[in-house]
């Protein structure tokens, strides 16, 4: 390290410890006593002077003593055990370690039967966990129709599931790819991406899909192989709630970190579009030479809200709407993981008794939910596996919340508790309909709805008209539309068409929605079943084409059409030669386009004929 720096004495290179700015001769020295803790850097030169000192380890009162200090007698009270004499850079994240315990539980990759869900529970080694072993991938039985998944409920007490401090789509996060499922054509098995993460050649990436199809979790799996084999570190920013200068600062110190540790940054930002084109323009350069590896995730179009230039370094991924099966997969690993029971359709299945330990079990309830429950929540939340795992959360918490101590009768066991189909859709009043009126998916629908009456689909033509009001659609916004397609589509086909949509129009101005949308369903059936017609919207398109390729001056109105109210006007010859058709009872021969154009038919002529 020391010959990195000898050449540049005057440069100053931040500590990864204390994240304090010392001259490079000078760094050396600091690191030593840095992680030995016994120099408080007082040569530091960082803008962070005036904040919270850094917490001091109690080496010499703890090493000499094996009490627990009077100060830390609250963890002690908490079943927890006296911290050990470490370096400062590790104590100061010792309060993470239950937390990173509890979440290790609920995201291991391992098979398991059931899950911690507070501090001080009992935890069973692999040895112990029978149910889990069968399903290869996250550890749960296959679902059989009419029979029961069994799976121990000796650890995991029902009541803490109310009292989760994260929604468990964040607690059931994956942290592997074997764990990730629905994306099959990104990440699947020998495709390109795959085999770049497993030899760890991360590229600049940017993830474009819908919510909940597993941006985020793709981007925390990266992190993941990256930090176990420790060749990157991982930077987790939102656009939402981040400024410039905090990236340029995450981006100072990737550039520390590449000089001292060898050791690249992953720069993860959640809602990349939520950054103006200026915002995006400070990743440049450090794209381009690899201090940060960039992974954005965006719900938009990147093509519209990504500066070309960013965009051209990085490598976009689709990722698509999660299907049923894959939501149903999610769901039967979060279930194995809560300790739930799946029941088929008999609902007389039970584990049984001679199977529990009664002392284990205590007075906690047993808890079953149907498998046509978990397949409505699948079909419900419409692709988004943190609104199905959120909803299958909150229908638990409901039917947990709702059985009271006392019910069964003296001396008897806990009565059982069963979510069904009604209590999720209960839950879930309606299917999570994905719409933005301002993104790409409003122009994607009325694109669909356009197209639909064009081929005479009035069914097709309804479901969009139904996906968009749905949605939140401005109604007017769709009676302008319809407007505009009974002229550009039907035209002289049916010319009641266009006075049909204009009174759609107004009468969406007048009463709104929700009343006005079987006004919209039945302009759209009209025109939808009207004959079709683009005579006119090709003729027009023809005369623009012909206007902008022309060369030269435009040609000037033929004397004869041009107006003449005053005299001298007319000695000029406007208006002279004009026959007034009125006055005549047989058609009159008349030229009414300019010279250079006589004899051109817009309706049969081609542009390219220029």
């Amino acid at each position: 390290m020391a010959s990195e720096v000898a050449g540049s004495v005057a440069e100053q290179v931040q500590c990864p410890v204390c994240f304090k700015d010392f001259a490079a001769s000078e760094i050396n020295a600091h690191l030593d006593r840095c992680l030995l803790n016994i120099d408080s850097c007082p040569t530091s030169t960082s803008k962070d002077e005036n904040g919270p000192p850094l917490k001091k380890p109690r080496i010499s009162s703890e090493a000499s003593s094996p009490t627990v200090n009077t100060t830390d007698s609250s963890e002690a009270r908490k079943g927890t055990t006296p911290p050990s004499p470490v370096f400062s850079m590790f104590q100061t994240n010792r309060n993470k370690g239950p937390l990173q315990s509890e979440r290790n539980t609920f995201l291991s990759n391992k098979p398991i039967a059931s899950t911690a869900v507070s501090k001080g529970m009992k935890r069973h080694s692999p040895d112990e966990m029978g149910a889990g072993q069968a399903m290869g991938q996250f550890g749960i039985d296959p679902p059989v129709s009419n029979t029961l998944i069994k799976t121990p409920r000796d650890t995991t007490p029902v009541r803490a599931l109310l009292n989760i401090d994260k929604p468990l789509a964040e607690k059931l996060r994956p942290t592997t790819l074997e764990e990730y499922f629905g994306q099959n054509k990104v990440v699947g098995e020998h495709t390109l991406l795959r085999s770049l993460l497993d030899s760890q050649e991360i590229p600049s990436l940017i993830l474009w899909g819908p919510p909940g199809c597993g941006k985020t979790t793709l981007a925390h799996i990266i992190a993941s192989g990256s930090k176990k084999r420790g060749t990157a570190r991982f930077v987790s920013l939102s656009a939402t709630s981040t400024s410039t200068n905090e990236v340029r600062e995450v981006i100072k110190q990737a550039q520390n970190e590449l000089k001292l540790m060898k050791r690249k940054t992953i720069l993860f930002i959640d809602e990349i579009h939520r950054f103006n084109k200026s915002q995006q323009d400070t990743f440049l350069p450090h794209v381009e030479c690899g201090t940060v590896t960039l992974i954005g995730a965006t719900t938009e179009n990147p093509s519209f809200q990504v500066n070309a230039a960013l965009l051209s370094r990085c490598r976009v991924l689709v990722l698509d709407k999660l299907s049923v099966e894959a939501m149903g997969l999610i769901l039967l690993r979060a279930v194995a993981t809560l300790g739930i029971s799946v029941l088929g359709e008999d609902l007389n299945d039970r584990i049984d008794q001679d199977e529990l330990n009664p002392t284990e079990l205590g007075s906690e309830p047993k808890v079953y939910i149907e498998q046509k429950a978990l397949d409505t929540i699948a079909h419900l939340c419409d692709g988004d596996a943190r609104a199905g795992l959120n909803g299958l959360q909150l229908a638990v918490q409901a039917r947990v919340g709702a059985a009271r101590p006392g019910q069964s009768g003296s001396g008897s066991t806990p009565q059982d508790i069963v979510v069904q189909e009604e209590h999720v859709k209960e839950g879930l009043q309606r299917s999570h309909i994905l719409y933005d009126k301002a993104g790409e998916e409003h122009y994607n629908c009325i694109s669909a709805l356009h197209k639909s009456m064009r081929g005479s689909h009035e069914n097709a033509s309804l479901y969009w008209l139904g996906r968009m009001l749905e949605g939140g659609e401005d109604p007017l916004y769709v009676a302008r539309r319809l407007v505009r397609f009974s002229s550009e589509d039907v035209g002289m086909a049916d010319p009641s068409a266009l006075p049909q949509a204009v009174s759609a129009f107004q009468a969406c101005h007048f009463i709104g929605m929700p009343e006005c949308e079987v006004i919209l369903a039945q302009c759209v059936v009209y025109l939808a079943r009207a004959p079709k017609s683009v005579e006119i919207y090709k003729a027009y398109g023809n005369v623009k084409a012909s206007l902008r390729n022309h060369k030269g001056p435009l040609p000037s109105v033929p004397l004869h059409l041009r107006n003449a109210p005053t005299k001298l006007m007319k000695d000029l010859g406007y208006a002279e030669g004009y026959k007034y058709n009125p006055a005549f009872s047989a058609p009159v021969e008349q030229d009414y386009l300019p010279e250079e154009l006589r004899g051109m038919n817009f309706f049969t002529w081609n542009p390219s004929d220029l």
